[in-house]
């Protein structure tokens, strides 16, 4: 086998949004996440809502088209 080819596998820390912290080891490092499965509604069974507005209205503007009445 060749020698000295694979990244380093060091310990890191997984940062959720919501405050959570996730030690395990990686070889990216230190990362940043929006949900996990602390918050995650799959995991929580609760709703969760996230911010969607305009998104309807945005695609009505890109492509010229006039909502249905």
């Amino acid at each position: 086998m060749k020698q000295n080819i694979h990244p380093k596998y060091e310990s890191a820390r997984i940062v959720c949004a919501c405050g959570n912290i996730i030690e395990t080891r990686t070889t990216v490092g230190d990362m940043s996440v929006e949900i996990c499965s602390n918050c995650h509604p799959f995991f929580t069974g609760k709703q969760k809502l996230l911010d969607t507005a305009g998104r309807v209205e945005r695609f009505m503007k890109k492509y010229n088209r006039k909502p249905k009445q």
